[in-house]
């Protein structure tokens, strides 16, 4: 008896009897399962591949297509909006460019792109990398090959679509029918992008191989190739319809083709085509809406079930002799690792079982010791409640939980009876926090959290917790709605804490909602209010729900007041420089225009300061090449920027004016120093200039404000000096003399020096003769 019950031979008995149930298990499931389930797979690998091909279908076409638009709107060499405007009569030159442009994108994308156009809607012209340029574009008998897409776009809100396929003959000029050419499916872009096609400049349009995406499909899927079709949302079949099995095809009904429409972004389900069972398999392609589908016989689901049941069968059977084999293994191998914890617990407890029986026990009480230990490590867990309740937190403000999960982990965060509507705020202290230590940032935002956490809410709750990010997140829990709370609680915060920290808080109030999980929008509210806090620091609290319209908008400032911001700093007016900067600071607190894209064009104002400093090499005078970006990141509002800014550009020009005198200085010596050195050589103002690298005009200012005469005057008295003094030594004719002090003849030398000292150099010869 002590045989049959040691801890070995309850392991065999156990998995024989476990093999044997798992065995008849088995038998009994499979024929009722295995039949769908197996369909299931064979419709979730159809499903995969159509899912494949129609990712295929966008990294290799779709994709590809977009980018050319991209590439066409954002280079830099040729103005693709050559048209635009009235005055396209005077740019048919430059339209050779731009075709060629069109052409080269073309040709770098031939396997699938057939052509590009441009189309400017106000003077209907089109510019097209096949055809040409073309004058009244819409009319004509080869407008019709360009109608879809210039009166879908010019009947669309959208900035693009995507046109059906349609054939397109090779010459669209000829008159007699073509029965050669080219099905094209055509993209359609605005431009400016965020600009709706009935209000555009200018249409870029991609004529797209309708066989590049057949080539797809065909590669992909090449057995389903003949079934698989693209429709449009509205219905429409993109392509296929032409070109694979039209009677396929025609026999889908309208209500095939609505419930497919209906359907979810991929899936399948079973229809009825040509009198045969189908089973349809569909997936969207995102970037352009259709659906790809494909429709497979339901035999085809079917057909290998018997071979499979019967393998299943022999399966089993094999599994049933196997498993007894590999019970008694088994067995023997898990019996080793109870025998050397049966040895562990001996050697912690000190105690030594008689028979093989009391292993069980044993580790029975091994167990009833752990559990103690698991005790007090729930102890331990209850000790971290407060980290546990901000993860929890931080987990419901991103949104991280399914609805069964939260219901799991919400009792970590102290709720004790049921609310109805729930609030998130978020208090931002950067600007305030900016002169603290990190120490006493932690106690003030340690303060916060307490007096928040504390504060006394008839029928209501606060959660407070410290985010990464350094702000702190606010969740009211209540019983009703109610705004006028709200209010009461920010006027208490912002006064509590200039009170106590003399800190300047800003609050955001996210909107109320009606359930736990859908706090992250709140959140979400909460922080796309805090944006616009930078640029209204004067508003304490922001709830205003217009400023969320802004976030929607996609108003540009007007170009010319970013121009004339960098046109005043070129020209160095200090006055009108800081008029651009109010006026770009006024219009980004009381426009319409997002958050985002102020902050985009303060950073791209700090560019182009930082780009015309490189331009002139300015170095600041103590401390070298300063990180303006990194300077203008540490700024915490608008007002703070706006001083930034006017007093570096103040700076800026105290020192370059500085520069530029000293500079001036340097060139006018460097300019005399040339002079005295080359008096007999040609001195013109042009020649001089360009030895001292200064232009002509700015010589000349320089030596008549820095000498009080002109560059002339200085070089004739120079030269007059010099030749009084050769006169008086008495060793050269007046001709030598000439010659050296760069008169090339004597005549002029002559009327110079009379005009200089009143006598000829012969009378001054004969004057100083006589003196001495």
């Amino acid at each position: 008896m002590k045989k049959w019950n040691s801890v070995f031979a309850n392991l065999a008995i156990s998995y024989i009897a476990l093999v044997l149930v798992i065995v008849l298990l088995l038998c009994s499931v499979f024929y009722i399962y295995f039949s769908k389930s197996y369909e299931a797979e064979l419709r979730t690998k159809n499903q995969l591949i159509l899912e494949n091909t129609a990712q295929t279908i966008e990294a290799t076409v779709l994709q590809r297509v977009q980018q050319i638009y991209l590439n066409l709107s954002l280079d830099k060499t040729v103005d693709i909006r050559l048209f635009a405007d009235s005055s396209y009569k005077s740019n048919l030159s430059k339209a050779i460019d731009l075709q060629e442009l069109l052409q080269t994108e073309v040709a770098g994308s031939s396997d699938i792109v057939y052509a590009v156009h441009l189309y400017y809607p106000k003077q209907n012209i089109m510019l097209s990398s096949n055809y040409g340029l073309q004058f009244n574009a819409d009319q004509g008998s080869s407008a019709v090959f360009f109608a879809d897409w210039m009166n879908g776009m010019r009947g669309t809100k959208q900035s693009h679509l995507w046109t059906p396929a349609r054939l397109i003959p090779q010459d669209i000029y000829a008159s007699l029918p073509d029965s050669k050419g080219e099905t094209l499916i055509t993209y359609a872009h605005s431009y400016p992008f965020q600009a709706s096609g009935e209000n555009n400049d200018l249409m870029i349009a991609v004529d797209v191989k309708e066989s590049a995406i057949s080539k797809v499909i065909r590669n992909m899927m090449p057995t389903q190739y003949e079934s698989t079709f693209i429709l449009e949302p509205s219905g429409s079949m993109i392509t296929g319809s032409a070109s694979r099995s039209p009677d396929f095809h025609s026999a889908h009904s309208s209500s095939f083709i609505e419930t497919l429409l209906s359907k979810a972004e991929a899936g399948s389900f079973n229809d009825t085509i040509l009198d045969e069972a189908y089973a349809v398999s569909y997936q969207a392609l995102p970037s352009t809406g259709w659906k790809i589908y494909s429709a497979l016989p339901a035999s085809f689901f079917y057909q290998k079930l018997i071979f499979v049941q019967k393998l299943v069968l022999g399966i089993c059977v094999m599994a049933l002799l196997l498993g007894i084999v590999l019970s008694g293994i088994f067995a023997r191998a898990n019996y080793s690792p109870i025998k050397r914890l049966v040895g562990k617990i001996k050697d912690l407890s000190g105690h030594t079982p008689d028979h093989a029986a009391n292993a069980f026990k044993l580790i029975d009480k091994a167990f009833i010791r752990l559990n103690d230990k698991v005790s007090s490590l729930e102890d331990t867990l209850e000790a971290n409640s407060s980290v546990i309740r901000h993860n929890v937190l931080l987990n419901l403000l991103h949104n991280r939980y399914t609805p069964e999960k939260l219901a799991e982990e919400l009792p970590f965060l102290g709720i004790n009876q049921p609310y109805s509507h729930y609030c998130c705020m978020i208090v931002n202290s950067d600007q305030a926090f900016a002169g603290l230590s990190s120490r006493d940032q932690q106690y003030a935002t340690y303060r916060m959290i307490n007096q928040l956490q504390g504060a006394s809410l008839p029928e209501g709750h606060i959660i407070a917790e410290e985010l990464p990010d350094k702000t702190i997140v606010v969740v009211v829990f209540a019983k009703k709605q109610c705004d006028a709370l709200l209010e009461q609680l920010c006027q208490l915060l912002i006064a509590e804490n200039k009170q106590q920290f003399q800190l300047e808080s800003q609050i955001s109030q996210g909107c109320w909602v009606q359930d736990i999980i859908n706090v992250h929008k709140s959140y979400s509210e909460a922080q796309a209010l805090r944006k616009y806090g930078y640029f209204l620091p004067d508003l304490s609290i922001l709830k205003d729900r217009a400023l969320l319209d802004r976030e929607n908008r996609v108003e540009e400032i007007p170009q010319a007041m970013l121009v004339r911001f960098k046109e005043k700093l070129h020209a160095r007016q200090f006055d009108e420089i800081v008029t651009a900067i109010d006026q770009l600071v006024k219009i980004m607190q009381e426009g319409i225009y997002a958050a985002d894209y102020c902050r985009f064009i303060l950073t791209n104002t700090v560019f182009v300061y930082s780009d015309y400093l490189k331009s002139v090499r300015y170095k600041y005078p103590d401390q070298g090449n300063m990180d303006l970006y990194h300077q203008y990141q540490e700024l915490h509002n608008i007002y703070y920027f706006r001083n930034w800014l006017v007093e570096s550009i103040t700076a800026f020009l105290v020192q370059i004016e500085k520069r530029n005198n000293d500079r001036a200085i340097t060139s006018v010596e460097a300019a005399k120093q040339y002079v005295r050195s080359h008096l007999s050589d040609d001195l013109s103002l042009e020649k001089v200039a360009a030895q001292v690298f200064i232009s002509p005009k700015y010589l000349s200012k320089l030596f008549k404000d820095e000498n009080g005469i002109t560059y002339t005057d200085y070089v004739t008295s120079l030269r007059m000096e010099n030749a009084r003094a050769l006169i008086e030594n008495n060793n050269m004719s007046v001709e030598q003399i000439a010659s050296t002090v760069g008169y090339g003849t004597a005549a002029y030398f002559i009327k110079k020096f009379k005009e200089k000292y009143g006598c000829t150099p012969g009378n001054y010869l004969r004057q100083t003769v006589k003196q001495a």
